[in-house]
């Protein structure tokens, strides 16, 4: 089939010529525009900075002091509440991401039926209007096989 397909096309040398140019930059967005400037000076990636993941502890001025410790581990509670908020919020986006995927479904199906549906009733619409345009030229002929037979009849009975 393919093959059958490739001997009845014969593309012309530019056969894309016809569409508008291709904007290869239509989905970049600031980061992306950067990184491309980045590598294009072939400049190394920065590294990642391990900052955050760090508990750090006590000056080391204050490292018999309670408060000191006491406020490490503060902070070491900070970070691991702000980790679980954080993983709540990803599961929530999740969740009404798979939600909204599956209603774009649904409205996709929806959509294609009512689609169907419309174009069945502009046919039965047009068969209406054909049967009626018929029927209109049939009342017509047999209106006028009665006049003619009429005309007949009265022809007839005057001999």
């Amino acid at each position: 089939m393919v093959e059958d397909e490739k001997k009845r096309y014969r593309p012309t040398k530019n056969y894309l010529e016809h569409l508008p140019p291709l904007n290869l930059s239509a989905f970049e967005t600031e980061i992306m525009r950067n990184e491309f400037e980045r590598l294009s000076v072939r400049q190394p990636m920065d590294t990642l900075s391990m900052k955050r993941y760090e508990l750090p502890p006590p000056p080391p001025g204050k490292m018999t002091d309670v408060s000191a410790w006491s406020e490490c581990v503060d902070n070491s509670f900070a970070q691991l509440e702000h980790q679980a908020t954080r993983k709540a919020v990803q599961e929530v986006n999740w969740a009404r991401k798979s939600l909204q995927c599956k209603a774009g479904e649904e409205l996709r199906h929806l959509e294609s039926t009512w689609v169907s549906l419309v174009s069945r009733n502009y046919d039965i619409e047009q068969a209406c209007v054909n049967l009626q345009q018929q029927l209109q030229r049939y009342s017509e002929l047999l209106e006028a096989k009665r006049d003619n037979h009429d005309n007949n009849n009265a022809s007839d009975q005057e001999m």
